[in-house]
């Protein structure tokens, strides 16, 4: 935990008591605050309760006091509405912060200089997250990642030289987080995403590009600069003095980092070098994979960490669960978990990385269904679709070699039959599904973990090594 001394001997007003919310009270009161926890759910304020904290209906009690209101990123700060809690912190004067801003105010209290390493995009986030922070545990660090991607940032170690936070930021957080720091931003890219809480994409690309304007003296900006907003993103941050290294994998640049026929390159005053090698690694295909490994070398560099380092790191990242997962082979079929794939954006990266597919595809559709995919039924010898979408999907498939599987387990069984049977050297069976899970899962993690105990069952299959 990091205990939060800046507001000691002062009294916090903190709203949303879920994972960071309550880290948030926990490390307030190690830090000598006096902690008042406020949530819209009764049952999250009786968790509080328990956990020791006072607790209030903060619409019946004085904002004299409050130092600050401390807000979890799921509630509106701005769009559509600002949540209650948020107009009775500015009728009152209250500044209203997240949790990574107090995790920045103690960095700069405590340890200035460690190592914080701040990753945003639309796309991409949680992977090139994982990567960093695998990358600087091979390098030697003492590693803390969090954030976004799961542990809230207040439960990790403190700031102090040698360690490096490795941090995933939602476009809420950095909403919240109004004097963000780091030593290294990330901005990925920009797409459109969460217009119902910012507005007008100009402002949510606006949050996005407050990351890396932030980043601290003789720190380092990195942009991809394959969409039209980070590109003006990384003009603007040149102009104004910043370290900027623009990343690409659509075209080779004058001076940046590029991707070229699987090799990651690096530009600089006519000089040109290659940093590592992305070939033959599973577990970064794919180009939009090659833009997270291209910003994370970046990173890895802007730290210092030598190229030999730097390539024994990306070959030995495993990935994340439920992104592009290679959980298993089975002779010369290939199983891939990509539960993740809830829309189908998300799936055509998945299908744009291999070329003979035995798809499932399913679930529970969204606007659109499949029809931005017809690109890549070419690729695809046959799928198996499964839950409310399957009716659709197959009207948009036509002529495409396709079953109605119904149920994952169905799909699974049929899929792997038919890719070992087809003799194709590279097959690969694909969970992608291109739907939300709910009609027949809870969230898409537990219908990825599903399809990896399906696919682990199957006989004979052994780990991808």
């Amino acid at each position: 935990m990091i205990p939060v001394t800046s507001f000691a001997g002062k009294t916090v007003a903190v709203f949303g008591l879920g994972g960071s919310g309550l880290a948030s009270c926990h490390a307030l009161k190690a830090g000598g605050a006096e902690v008042i926890a406020a949530d819209d759910n009764a049952e999250n304020v009786a968790k509080a309760a328990q956990a020791g904290f006072i607790t209030a209906d903060l619409r019946n009690v004085s904002w004299a006091n409050f130092a600050a209101l401390v807000l979890a990123p799921g509630v509106p700060l701005t769009h559509p509405v600002p949540h209650w809690s948020v107009l009775k912190a500015r009728e009152a004067g209250v500044e209203v912060i997240g949790d990574i801003e107090l995790f920045c105010r103690e960095r700069r209290r405590h340890a200035p200089n460690a190592p914080f390493v701040a990753i945003t995009g639309t796309n991409g986030k949680s992977t090139t997250t994982a990567l960093i922070a695998h990358l600087t545990k091979v390098a030697g660090y003492d590693t803390q990642m969090g954030g976004n991607i799961g542990t809230a940032i207040l439960s990790l170690e403190p700031p102090r030289m040698g360690r490096v936070h490795v941090i995933e930021m939602s476009s809420y957080q950095i909403d919240l987080t109004p004097s963000l720091d780091p030593s290294v931003g990330i901005l990925l890219n920009v797409s459109e995403d969460h217009i119902d809480r910012h507005g007008t994409i100009e402002h949510y690309a606006a949050v996005k590009e407050r990351l890396v304007a932030g980043v601290q003296d003789g720190g380092t900006a990195i942009v991809g600069v394959d969409d039209g907003f980070c590109r003006d993103i990384a003009d603007r941050l040149d102009r104004a003095g910043k370290t900027v290294v623009r990343i690409s994998v659509k075209n080779p640049l004058a001076s940046g980092i590029h991707v070229e026929h699987g090799h990651i390159v690096r530009t600089a005053g006519g000089a040109r070098n290659e940093v590592a090698k992305l070939g033959g690694i599973g577990s970064l295909r794919g180009q939009h994979n090659a833009q997270n490994a291209a910003c994370a070398a970046a990173a890895a560099l802007a730290m210092g960490i030598s190229l030999e380092v730097l390539q024994n790191g990306l070959s030995s990242f495993p990935g994340l669960a439920h992104r592009m997962e290679q959980v298993g082979r089975r002779g010369n079929v290939l199983f891939v978990n990509d539960s993740k794939g809830t829309n189908a954006d998300a799936t055509a990266h998945a299908l744009s990385s291999f070329a003979d597919i035995f798809w499932i595809a399913g679930g529970k559709p969204k606007a659109g269904g499949i029809t931005g995919l017809t690109g890549y039924f070419p690729r695809i010898r046959k799928a198996y679709l499964i839950g409310e979408a399957a009716q659709e999907f197959s009207a948009t498939l036509g002529g495409v070699a396709h079953e109605i599987s119904q149920t994952l387990d169905v799909a699974v069984a049929h899929a792997a039959r038919d890719a070992e049977a087809s003799g194709i050297t590279d097959a690969v069976v694909l969970l992608s599904p291109a739907c939300a899970s709910f009609d027949q899962y809870r969230n898409f993690e537990i219908r990825g973990t599903k399809f990896r105990e399906l696919v682990q069952a199957l006989p004979g299959v052994k780990p991808v090594v």
